[in-house]
């Protein structure tokens, strides 16, 4: 839940900082239809089913991650994208190493107040875990809902759709700004200057 408070917090921001956030729908996103299964699925995994079999969950949970990764790839040139390939990367990399699940610090999870739940949990300590380093590893503290375990691809990839967001719904210069600020070389005599402005 921290992650759904994080994100509202993120687009809180926007318009604290003298941007619009109306300009998302400008925002030309590819192949979305992937990223909104993908959460949706990881939705009903982790609160809907999740004493249903383990095996089965991990696999979806991995799934995820794959469709993510197509959603991301196909919007790689927007800005902030490749940070949130890194981070999204490096989570599911430990995941997939890990038998479909994210490994969880017990320590963490103490502090943080977390408890496990149902037979399948997304992130949960495991046996021997591997690159444990990049798992969910840093506690949150705090009172239901906020008290959370994240990884340092969480933190990563918040740090990218930040990018994107801040980027991406900054003010546009308007024409008139715009050619004022066009170097003389560009805009030639004064009088050239004059003439443009009149078309204005």
């Amino acid at each position: 839940m921290i992650l759904v408070f994080a994100a509202i917090a993120l687009l809180l921001s926007v318009p604290l900082t003298g941007k619009k956030l109306g300009a998302l729908a400008d925002l030309e996103l590819r192949h979305a239809w992937a990223a909104l299964v993908a959460i949706v699925l990881q939705v009903l995994i982790v609160s809907v089913f999740p004493n249903e079999d383990a095996t089965l969950l991990e696999g979806i949970h991995l799934f995820t991650y794959v469709l993510a990764a197509w959603f991301v790839w196909s919007n790689r040139r927007l800005p902030g994208m490749l940070l949130i390939a890194l981070g999204g990367g490096a989570n599911a990399l430990v995941i997939a190493l890990n038998g479909g699940v994210m490994p969880a610090s017990e320590k963490a999870m103490k502090w943080a107040g977390v408890a496990l739940e149902g037979n399948f949990d997304n992130s949960a300590p495991v046996a021997h875990p591997k690159l444990l380093w990049l798992g969910d590893v840093i506690p949150i503290p705090g009172p239901w809902p906020l008290g959370n375990v994240l990884s340092v691809g969480d933190f990563v990839l918040f740090a990218g759709a930040a990018i994107l967001l801040h980027v991406v719904c900054r003010p546009q210069p308007s024409r008139r700004s715009a050619l004022r600020t066009l170097p003389d070389a560009v805009l030639g005599s004064s009088s050239a200057k004059s003439t443009m402005r009149g078309y204005l």
